[in-house]
């Protein structure tokens, strides 16, 4: 090799030399960048990628009756979640799920996508997996990047349905509720009451989160853990529900449409709310589908309606006890009063009939409360004249919420003139007053509102606010909050007025409309109704258009009340005939007539 070509390569050599050297030094740079300047901030990724917050769910509160049976309890579910900062390729990871777990790949992409671009940190994507579905997910964990199983807290409900919308239901916070501000430390995935008590007392039931800190592998697996708070479960609430009245109240409304409610006179403590078609809590934790949504939401008998709330009826012919407190106290009759009777009441161009068409003939307020009479009523309406009528329904209770803390009660209507110009811009019409005197026409009531009735005047005259939350319990036993009786007003009558309406709702029972009511062991007071409501349906198929809803209010026992009731079936016809054996059915269990001892001989 010639001179020339040493130097050459001598030159090349010493290049290449020399920007080895460069990017030698460029490297040792960079690593003193990466460990001086941001090792601190490296070291806090490093711990992030490697250390895991994993949220515990509180153990949710259990609900009770007033006796300590257990109607609302818990679960332990395992369920697949996803950490979606694991995930790589949601798409892919949604196709793995789903051939491995025979689950709709589609489906799981979308909660991927939507937990993602709504900012979650991760997603829970099914519950209750069997064992099969756990073993599957463990043993293809590592081509299942970010996926973990948990276990969750699900809610028991004990009743199999029953008294569902009076204990409610739980269900997925939504993006809205967490927003809103209502809901405070709650997160996406979190499950919280809907409806009836789950939600009125969600502040018990709740419980506090904790956690636990992990270490995982870069799959995801855990390692080992670093430290761990224990979540406190909620409060349990014990509520004021009998649970042998419940269920018979359930029964009785079984394959029928309507509602019956029992409260206590002495204190207005619910006994028993029941509210038919129901609906089954369980189907509302495992998560509807949009088809199972739509048939429960549009079902022509509203199953999700809590009916003793929200069920708005002309309340009939039990709207005579209303009547009879108020023509008594304005002194337009005596109790001695007799009206004639002969079936048919001539007004204008109309006839108001009684619905015993030859009539009843001579009627005091007594007889007339007894069998019922129409025509009595219609006349006392009459002399009354709506306002005062008005003025005493109000004074019951009437055209107002009850103060329950339960959902969204509606308020009934009570009409007047006042309220008719403003919705109809007409003027009230006498023809009006008779229709309301009898329980039909403008006015609304709700089957709450016609057990409280019941219950003022079984207790002489006192209007309390219902109650169905007994009280709430820690776990550990301590007793956190009490109810007490809360009296809302008086209906300030005399005492002989509430003696003589209390006297002839006995009369009702023992001999008048109400004797499919009567119990051999206790008496019985109360009253029946008919309203009648017209069907738009029925009018256009050529019929007569008019459906009638049975009443049935009681209390018992007449002499010293415990516990008062309101049954309505809807289109059930005469509430002697239907109602009032409801009513026999819950009176009995709550008052069971005693067994008789047998006597046991020897033998000879």
């Amino acid at each position: 090799m010639s001179p020339e070509e040493l130097d050459r390569v001598r030159w090349i050599l010493s290049g290449m030399a020399l920007l080895v050297l460069c990017l030698f030094g460029l490297l040792v740079l960079r690593l003193w960048f990466l460990q001086l300047v941001q090792g601190e901030e490296m070291r806090q990724r490093s711990e992030t990628n490697r250390i895991r917050l994993q949220d515990l769910p509180p153990w949710r509160g259990m609900i009770l009756d007033r006796s300590g049976q257990v109607l609302v309890a818990n679960r332990p579910s395992y369920e697949v979640a996803v950490v979606l900062e694991d995930v790589p390729d949601t798409a892919l990871l949604a196709r793995r799920l789903g051939t491995l777990l025979r689950w709709d790949a589609n489906q799981l992409a979308a909660q991927l996508e939507n937990a993602r671009a709504a900012g979650q940190s991760w997603v829970r994507l099914r519950g209750d997996l069997t064992w099969e579905e756990m073993a599957l997910v463990e043993t293809f964990q590592p081509e299942l990047p970010g996926v973990l199983i948990q276990v969750q807290p699900k809610r028991e409900y004990r009743l199999m349905g029953m008294a569902a919308h009076a204990l409610g239901y739980l269900g997925e916070i939504t993006d809205t509720q967490i927003k809103g501000g209502r809901f405070p430390g709650y997160k996406m995935g979190d499950y919280l009451g809907k409806c009836g008590v789950e939600l009125a007392w969600e502040n018990y039931l709740r419980g506090k989160r904790g956690y636990r800190r992990i270490e995982v592998d870069a799959y995801g697996r855990e390692l080992g853990q670093l430290d761990r708070l224990f979540p406190t479960p909620g409060a349990n609430v014990h509520l004021t529900l009998d649970l042998k009245l419940q269920q018979e109240a359930e029964v009785c409304l079984a394959g029928k449409t309507g509602a019956i409610v029992a409260v206590d006179p002495r204190n207005g403590k619910i006994l028993a709310m029941a509210s038919s078609p129901s609906y089954s809590q369980e189907a509302f934790e495992r998560g509807l589908t949009p088809k199972e949504w739509q048939k429960l939401s549009t079902h022509k008998d509203h199953p999700l309606e809590n009916r003793v709330l929200k069920g708005q009826y002309p309340p009939g012919s039990t709207f005579k006890i209303v009547m009879a407190v108020a023509a008594l106290e304005e002194k337009v009759i005596t109790p001695a009063t007799v009206i004639s009777c002969s079936g048919a009441l001539p007004f204008g161009n109309h006839v108001f009939h009684c619905w015993r068409k030859g009539g009843h003939g001579g009627m005091d307020l007594h007889s007339a409360l007894v069998q019922s009479c129409d025509i009595y009523f219609y006349t006392v309406g009459r002399r009354l004249g709506i306002e005062r009528i008005a003025k005493w329904s109000r004074r019951f209770g009437l055209g107002q919420t009850s103060g329950l803390l339960l959902d969204k009660e509606m308020p009934g209507l009570v009409a007047s003139s006042a309220w008719k110009m403003g919705r109809f811009k007409a003027p009230w019409q006498e023809g009006d007053t008779l229709s309301v005197a009898i329980g039909q026409g403008y006015n609304l009531t709700t089957p709450l509102q016609m057990a409280q009735v019941a219950a003022a005047i079984a207790n002489g005259g006192v209007l309390y606010e219902p109650q169905l939350m007994e009280k709430v319990e820690s776990p550990a036993g301590e007793v956190l909050f009490q109810t007490q009786p809360v009296e809302k007003s008086r209906l300030e009558a005399k005492p002989q007025t509430i003696a003589a309406v209390q006297k002839a709702l006995q009369g009702v029972v023992a001999f008048g409309t109400g004797k499919a009511a009567k119990l051999p062991q206790v008496e019985v007071a109360g009253k029946t109704g008919t309203s009648q409501v017209v069907s738009l349906e029925r009018e256009k198929k050529g019929g007569k258009g008019t459906q009638n809803h049975a009443w049935f209010v009681a209390y018992a026992p007449a002499s010293r009340p415990q516990i008062a009731v309101a049954v309505i079936v809807e289109h059930g016809g005469g509430g002697g005939a239907v109602a009032a054996p409801l009513a026999r059915r819950v009176l009995d269990a709550a008052f069971p007539a005693p067994r008789l001892a047998r006597s046991v001989g020897t033998g000879g």
